[in-house]
């Protein structure tokens, strides 16, 4: 599933206002604040220029430093076509844990954009698509079969990060707050490269785990 699709607006239902989305599948303008254009920083998740360290573990994927919890794996997903690096996952016993950072304006909104588009794109796949907002703003939950999606946007100056977090129904109501713990104390660094909005930015791997990842290749 991509992150983008078809720009197309939904008219007709609600969004809730709290953490819990309300069972609704579209998106309207009351979803957001009148002035939502770039969430609150002092909270996270970091620019990399304006974090001080703070004793987390974090796997350091270039662009992104990710937190990794006790008793969490770190799963790489690789592209069999080019051999770089698709994602990176953080599998939680509550599901895995996507974060991804992409080019964005100096003025933000690029969430809502994005937002309106995965949600078209979740109910052309056939989920069952609830909205509502979160901590930083608009989130989306879907169902999908037997697996239960939540995603989560933030808009900072020239890049915005999602975070999704896939996992067993029955886990659903723990699983949002652990992706919020996560993107909360994830740190970005954009660089200063100009790139068009929306381009993903680039993941790099540890030398360890790039080395045991190679490793793997040549046996098999």
């Amino acid at each position: 599933m991509g992150i983008f699709g078809r720009k197309r607006r939904t008219e007709g239902g609600s969004a809730g206002r709290h953490g819990a989305p309300e069972a609704d599948d579209t998106i309207e303008d009351e979803a957001y604040d009148e002035e939502e254009g770039l969430s609150d920083v002092s909270d996270g998740p970091f620019d990399v220029a304006d974090f001080e360290d703070d004793g987390v573990p974090r796997i350091d994927l270039g662009s992104v430093k990710v937190p990794v919890p006790d008793g969490s794996q770190v799963q790489v997903e690789m592209d069999p076509e080019t051999g770089g690096v698709r994602a990176v996952h953080v599998v939680t016993e509550q599901g895995q844990i996507t974060v991804s950072a992409y080019a964005a304006p100096r003025s933000g909104g690029l969430w809502r954009e994005v937002s309106t588009e995965l949600a078209e794109q979740l109910r052309a796949d056939g989920a069952k698509v609830n909205i509502g907002r979160g901590v930083w703003g608009l989130e989306i939950s879907a169902i999908v079969g037997d697996v239960s999606l939540r995603f989560v946007g933030i808009d900072r100056p020239r890049w915005m990060l999602r975070g999704v977090i896939a996992g067993p129904q029955s886990e659903a109501a723990g699983a949002v707050e652990v992706l919020r713990d996560i993107v909360r104390r994830t740190i970005v660094d954009r660089g200063d490269a100009p790139m068009p909005v929306r381009t993903p930015l680039t993941i790099t791997l540890p030398e360890a785990v790039a080395e045991h990842i190679a490793a793997q290749q040549q046996q098999g």
